[in-house]
């Protein structure tokens, strides 16, 4: 199984993304779920993955340590399992 840090991730189409003082809101259209990210670097990774080859190229971009990937690893993992994000297509 492919980790998901190892994959080319985006904002699904129907997700709003609305940063706050505390991290951001998104919003998705379709299934009016409502996600909290609770940290701004975890904004800083959302908002790269569009232009980088994979979500782990996103979180060094950001800064995100060695040691801090894993809690970064499962948020993405959970926004995925949320339709929040998408594995984007070449």
């Amino acid at each position: 199984m492919t980790s998901v840090l190892d994959q080319p991730l985006g904002v699904a189409p129907q997700v709003s993304v609305r940063p706050e003082r505390f991290g951001a809101l998104l919003y998705h259209f379709g299934t009016r779920r409502l996600s909290f990210l609770k940290d701004r670097r975890l904004l800083d990774v959302v908002e790269r993955l569009d232009g980088s080859p994979s979500a782990r190229e996103a979180c060094s971009a950001a800064g995100v340590s060695e040691t801090a990937l894993p809690a970064f690893e499962r948020a993405l993992a959970r926004l995925v399992e949320t339709d929040m994000l998408r594995e984007r297509r070449p």
